[in-house]
């Protein structure tokens, strides 16, 4: 894994540590103003004050700094336990519509569902992040299923896709605004297929 890990992050402590959080930053800032296929190393060099050539030595390409920043943003979404299966189906749709909400990282995501399928290197980190994101996201169907609130044999992932896909589809492939009320519609119905044993227990 340390080979795929991105070229700033190699040292963590003092000058390398400073680089990484300007670039980081410089990357979010951009992200948040411009298309991602927009983003360059030399708007990067610029926005960060780190010269264009470090950037290219410890990061390689864009993708490689949006690879980073990616890892460092993946844990930003609020994952609930509210104690209650259906309010946290509720405040988890609700977490990630707002997370997507913000331009910036609509971006960042687009920019690496472009770069996966040209670059290995992405194509891991991505799913590394999608993978953390939704062990962390499926603890909320095993807490419900050992509260008794599920049955055992209910599927976490199945539920966690079909809660998260209606955002996914709209910012990628629809590409249309998030309206509010998709929170509460993708969670009614996955709540409501849960209970009629769509994802198991039936």
């Amino acid at each position: 894994m340390t080979d795929l890990q991105p070229h700033g992050t190699l040292r963590p402590g003092g000058r390398t540590a400073r680089t990484r959080e300007a670039v980081l930053a410089a990357a979010l800032e951009e992200l948040g103003s411009t298309e991602f296929r927009q983003l360059t190393i030399d708007k990067l060099a610029q926005r960060s004050g780190v010269h264009a050539a470090t950037i290219r030595r410890r990061w390689r390409t864009v993708d490689g700094v949006v690879c980073d920043l990616l890892t460092e943003r993946s844990s930003f979404v609020r994952f609930p336990d509210t104690g209650d299966f259906r309010q946290d189906l509720h405040a988890l749709a609700e977490a990630n519509l707002e997370f997507f909400s913000t331009l910036r990282h609509r971006n960042l995501v687009e920019r690496m569902v472009a770069a996966a399928p040209l670059d290995p290197r992405a194509e891991k980190l991505f799913r590394d992040c999608i993978d953390d994101s939704s062990q962390e996201a499926n603890q909320l169907v095993h807490r419900a299923i050992g509260r008794g609130d599920l049955p055992p044999d209910t599927d976490p992932d199945a539920i966690i896709t079909a809660l998260v896909a209606p955002i996914y589809y709209r910012i990628l492939i629809n590409r249309r605004p998030l309206e509010a009320d998709l929170a509460r519609t993708s969670a009614e119905a996955v709540y409501h297929a849960v209970q009629a044993g769509a994802f198991g227990g039936s």
